[in-house]
């Protein structure tokens, strides 16, 4: 997927998996926008219940996200609730492209009216099938033959959407360190997926016209990083907007784009 394309139509024979999400207050800005940090964790949400819930789930039960694109159209505000469509787009062996739609369903209370607008992020997520230890692994071809009822896209291939490193773009890049906290790591002792978006958040804090607007984030998690890691962030202008690097022992462990659309 080049990094400036739009996410697919969901097509009229794809299944979707349909879930409603309260919002909560530690959810959003001081401007009641919903934050990556907590999309992220929405995805996480419904692709645990949908694994939960789905006959497949039983035989490929553990699954890795190596990439998610947010695309926010119309940013989805709180108070309220989220509802989430989530359908398989493209499939291989191993791993599968999913789709997720994310509208927003505003209600009133103290802090707002629901008189807002709705809001809507549409999402792509790589999802890469592993054993409990973390390792890839086949998907069972029952499961495989239901997906691609609903797929064109049989052969899904890996290709990166950002640069590989801060030496990749012609601009300079500035440095920071980034503390980890006990609490960033989940059940396969790598840094959540979540985690991630505090320290892009501290960033994008300097540059607000960027996410004022619409625009893609997109982040790619191409190594774990573990417990007692000591992590760099690089970050450099990049195609309008913002590129990010999480850099452990001089290795890019995870890449970040923001970017307008």
């Amino acid at each position: 997927m080049p990094h400036t394309s739009r996410l697919a139509a969901r097509p009229v024979q794809a299944r979707t998996y349909e879930r409603t999400y309260r919002l909560r207050m530690e959810d959003v800005t001081p401007d009641m926008d919903v934050r990556h940090d907590a999309i992220a964790r929405l995805l996480q949400n419904i692709a645990m219940d949908m694994i939960d819930e789905s006959a497949w789930g039983t035989t490929n039960p553990f699954w890795i996200v190596r990439r998610n694109v947010i695309d926010v159209l119309e940013p989805i505000t709180w108070p309220g609730d989220v509802h989430i469509e989530r359908w398989c787009e493209a499939t291989s062996s191993r791993w599968v492209g999913m789709r997720q739609r994310m509208t927003g369903v505003p209600t009133a209370t103290g802090f707002a009216d629901a008189d807002r607008p709705g809001g809507l992020i549409e999402t792509s997520s790589f999802c890469i099938n592993v054993t409990r230890e973390g390792r890839p692994s086949r998907i069972d071809d029952e499961t495989i033959d239901d997906w691609n009822r609903d797929v064109t896209d049989t052969r899904l291939k890996w290709k990166s959407m950002i640069p590989a490193s801060p030496d990749a773009v012609t601009t300079t890049p500035d440095y920071m360190s980034f503390a980890l906290r006990t609490t960033d790591f989940d059940a396969y002792g790598h840094m959540n997926n979540v985690a991630y978006w505090h320290a892009v958040h501290a960033v994008l804090a300097r540059y607000p016209g960027l996410t004022a607007a619409p625009h893609r984030a997109v982040i790619e998690y191409l190594r774990p990083i573990t417990p007692r890691s000591e992590a760099t962030i690089a970050t450099a202008a990049y195609d309008g907007g913002l590129a990010l690097w999480f850099i452990v022992d001089d290795v890019v462990t995870t890449s970040v784009a923001v970017t307008p659309l």
